[in-house]
């Protein structure tokens, strides 16, 4: 299976569920659609999109003024403010994004919301179906340990 199989069908899975049953958006004026030039979505290796794809400082980035074919974005905006984590024994779980707490009040504020269960068993099930490729698997591993330390160092 190619990676843009793979991706086609972690898609497939998130579908057109969200975080919340409600418009997120709404809570932050859609922050996490406002990239500028130098922020934005990290794609996923190999991950290719319709949106504006940058290289910097070797980091491709999904950039958006928040206009979007949500049909066409990248996994990490439709798993946003979520990551499928991986522990050391390969086990996929969901955590928040730590990355993103700058931006998204739900990160901030997670002990307060009820998040949509079946969005987050849609990333888990993603999650492990991105973990059978190596290089993804390496990709999940490398995010996993630099959210970790996002969250020890903003807490």
């Amino acid at each position: 299976m190619t990676k843009q199989d793979i991706y086609q069908r972690a898609f497939r899975i998130i579908g057109n569920k969200t975080p919340l049953k409600a418009n997120c958006g709404l809570l932050c004026d859609c922050a996490c659609c406002k990239g500028d030039e130098n922020t934005g979505m990290v794609l996923f290796p190999e991950e290719e999109t319709v949106l504006n794809v940058k290289t910097k400082d070797g980091v491709r980035l999904a950039v958006c003024d928040g206009t979007c074919d949500r049909a066409t974005r990248p996994l990490a905006c439709r798993i946003f403010p979520f990551f499928p984590k991986i522990d050391e024994n390969g086990k996929i779980s969901v955590i928040l994004d730590a990355r993103g707490a700058h931006i998204c009040p739900m990160i901030s504020h997670a002990d307060e919301i009820v998040f949509d269960k079946s969005f987050l068993r849609r990333v888990k099930r993603a999650g492990r179906l991105l973990s059978k490729d190596a290089e993804i698997r390496t990709f999940l591993k490398e995010s996993t340990e630099e959210i970790e330390m996002h969250r020890r160092f903003f807490k």
